[in-house]
């Protein structure tokens, strides 16, 4: 994967967890898959409001929506918040190294 492609799936996977209401939507959908009404139903916003943020998921990935009759139902997809998981963990060992890097400052100077 080129860094521009893999930039751009990092970018869609923080925009559609950046919102309260995106990971809460991805909660609910922890459960099963969900139509925009059920989901609707857990917010005080109207219909439309959490189909942008159902559309915001999708770009991300993070959701799949899958036409059923007249019902759009959506489907997390959790293998995509492991994008997120690569790119944060980069930063667990870097921090881990800095921590550890003191401790053997601060054990030295002990001495």
């Amino acid at each position: 994967m080129t860094y521009q492609a893999s930039h751009d799936l990092t970018q869609g996977v923080f925009r559609a967890l950046a919102d309260p209401t995106r990971r809460a939507i991805l909660q609910q959908l922890r459960d099963g898959p969900r139509g925009v009404n059920a989901l609707a139903q857990g917010f005080e916003m109207s219909r439309p409001a959490v189909a942008k943020h159902l559309k915001i998921l999708e770009e991300g990935r993070l959701i799949t929506v899958e036409q059923r009759g007249r019902e759009r139902l959506n489907h997390l997809q959790p293998e995509m918040l492991a994008v997120a998981q690569r790119w944060l963990g980069f930063f667990d060992a870097f921090w881990d190294d800095k921590l550890a890097n003191l401790k053997l400052e601060v054990e030295r100077d002990d001495d």
